[in-house]
């Protein structure tokens, strides 16, 4: 993972070496989006053309109150995109120094912190079924957070690793 950034947008990937006080990992993982905004356009403009096509044909027929519904179902498109791009705006960020694991959920608005912990004592927990990761997981005393869900399953095992590579180094310069 080091040298590649996977489809599901780990934005920035793990960083090694030997500096100390830097910082070992500081992925941003976004939620996958197919649809680009290009296609968004598209998508509507259709929906929209079949949509007034459909209302002329029902105004001809007499029937006056198809075209409201034809129009609602426009906007509830609009709304279910508005509420998916929405959601593609929060992004799950993974820093790792020789001092914590820290795990924040962000937008352009806010930022919450989900998980701080000391690295020294931070596991990462990985569940496979065959060749395909499922989940992972950082665990101290018991307690853990799941990260890195928006990831493909490949994805996510590469991520597990590189998770546990940077651990591993920032433990190293704790000494």
């Amino acid at each position: 993972m080091a040298g590649s950034t996977p489809s599901a947008k780990a934005v920035s990937g793990p960083m090694f070496g030997p500096v100390a006080g830097q910082t070992y990992m500081d992925a941003v993982i976004t939620p996958h989006r197919s649809l680009s905004e290009r296609g968004f356009i598209i998508l509507i403009t259709v929906v929209t053309v079949a949509n007034c096509c459909s209302a002329a044909v029902f105004v001809h027929m007499g029937a006056t109150f198809v075209p409201i519904f034809l129009g609602i179902d426009i906007v509830a498109v609009l709304v279910a995109f508005g509420v998916s791009y929405g959601s593609a705006r929060r992004v799950e960020r993974v820093r790792i120094t020789a001092r914590d694991v820290v795990v924040t959920h962000e937008t352009p608005q806010w930022s919450r912190v989900v998980w701080e912990s000391p690295t020294a004592f931070t596991r990462v927990n990985h569940y496979k079924e065959e060749n395909r990761t499922l989940g992972v997981t950082l665990a101290l005393s018991g307690k853990q957070v799941p990260v890195a869900q928006a990831l493909s399953p490949r994805e996510r095992g590469e991520f597990a690793e590189a998770l546990q590579n940077a651990i591993s180094e920032a433990r190293r310069e704790r000494g």
